[in-house]
């Protein structure tokens, strides 16, 4: 059984194809957005997150999804605009996904299910939901949507798979 994310491929914002085998070596918080949602401030925490750890083997993943009270209505290169000049986003951002229900992407149905990762079962419950992922693409740990991707309880993990 493969635990890793490294069998999942994904199409960024630009609808291009990017194996998950890419990010090998780093340590990863994958994120579910939303553009118009009481929580998408945390965009700016994870600004500020992705440049704290800038230079080392961290990367966040943003895949913006629509599957919480339709608070994603913008799709491509509107989405990317808004992230990018609102937000200043330098990490990754992905194509518009479903991350629950039977429509869900494959990556989301391996990150929420501990017959599959090995390791957790948590569903996203709203936008802004985080999974942790150490160097080998194992899924380690997750967060809430209320908890700050800026939190000390969050950099603290980072460092520790960084420095495992």
């Amino acid at each position: 059984m493969n635990e890793t994310i490294y069998q999942f491929k994904a199409n960024n914002i630009q609808g291009e194809e990017i194996p998950l085998d890419k990010y090998k070596g780093k340590v990863l918080l994958i994120i579910n957005t939303a553009s118009k949602c009481g929580f998408t401030p945390q965009l700016k925490n994870m600004k500020e997150l992705h440049d704290e750890f800038k230079g080392s083997d961290f990367e966040i993943l943003a895949f913006p999804t629509n599957d919480f009270a339709g608070q994603e209505p913008l799709e491509g290169e509107e989405l990317q605009q808004f992230c990018v000049l609102k937000y200043e986003a330098e990490y990754p951002i992905f194509e518009k996904i479903h991350v629950k229900g039977k429509n869900a992407h494959p990556l989301y149905e391996f990150l929420s299910d501990k017959k599959k990762n090995g390791r957790i079962s948590s569903k996203p419950k709203w936008n802004f939901h985080k999974y942790l992922i150490d160097k080998n693409g194992k899924v380690v740990d997750y967060f809430l949507t209320i908890t700050n991707p800026n939190s000390n309880k969050v950099k603290k993990k980072i460092r520790q798979l960084l420095e495992a």
